[in-house]
């Protein structure tokens, strides 16, 4: 039912818009401020392996994670030196103009999830309860935005290029 409400009601896409809206200013704002700032990861993924998230017995929680930062993301810090200021802000672009909204929400989950996992609490846990909110009413979330527009062409190239395929799979068998 609740589902349904977000899904579907034009008084949730609404609602919608401002959360979006809102998430939206604070992923570009992050993102600005990383891309004009000078930003390295290279401190916060050492801070994240030395100091990993433990349990109330004292083991580390996200062990796998911790292997992850350690033996990728820091050996590769120049790309993560990209993707983290980019990804915010093309995070908070697409939630701010509505463009491919559930796509934009979910990396901006990736994101917050990944941020929490390395140990920073902030402001993630409120941005990902509002973003499954964002991510669960799918279009409607974007009714109030180009997703409105953008989402019926992409769904009519797909069915064009569906049948273009399945013919051409029929043909070769």
């Amino acid at each position: 039912m609740f589902n349904k409400f977000l899904r579907e009601n034009k008084i949730a896409a609404y609602l919608l818009t401002v959360l979006r809206l809102y998430l939206g200013y604070e992923w570009l704002t992050a993102g600005f401020h990383k891309l004009t700032g000078g930003f390295d990861a290279s401190g916060f993924l050492k801070g994240a392996i030395a100091n990993p998230v433990k349990g109330p017995d004292g083991s580390i929680v996200f062990g796998t994670f911790v292997s992850f930062l350690k033996n990728f993301a820091l050996p590769n810090v120049h790309i993560f030196n990209v993707l983290v200021p980019w990804g915010e802000f093309l995070v908070g672009l697409g939630l701010i103009l509505g463009c491919l909204t559930t796509a934009a929400m979910f990396f901006g989950l990736m994101m917050n999830f990944a941020y929490i996992m390395a140990g920073t609490v902030s402001t993630n846990p409120w941005d990902i309860l509002l973003g499954v909110f964002i991510l669960a009413a799918g279009l409607n979330a974007g009714r109030i935005a180009l997703d409105n527009w953008l989402i019926p062409d992409i769904r009519q190239f797909a069915a064009k290029e569906k049948a273009y395929f399945t013919r051409k799979i029929k043909h070769t068998v």
